[in-house]
């Protein structure tokens, strides 16, 4: 089921609403469900780097404790 909603836009929102329609080829609407998302990943929280490495955290029970700290691990890496 769609809702429909009515919004006030100052002069300056219509021209680059009506700017946007004509550039992009977009409906009012599909602009207006794109920059409702565009403001949800703004404010959205960022997943840290343990939440995106998810289930492998953990995985290695053997290997050096000192990996990326360690210069000697690190020789010859970047070049």
């Amino acid at each position: 089921m769609k809702t429909y909603i009515h919004a006030r836009l100052t002069e300056e929102d219509r021209i680059i609403l009506r700017d946007l329609k004509k550039s992009t080829g977009r409906s009012e609407s599909e602009l207006v469900r794109r920059g409702l998302r565009l403001v949800l990943e703004e404010v959205r929280p960022k997943e840290s780097a343990l939440e995106l490495a998810g289930s492998c955290v953990g995985k290695f029970k053997k290997g050096p404790r000192d990996l990326a700290t360690n210069p000697k691990h690190l020789e010859g890496f970047g070049r």
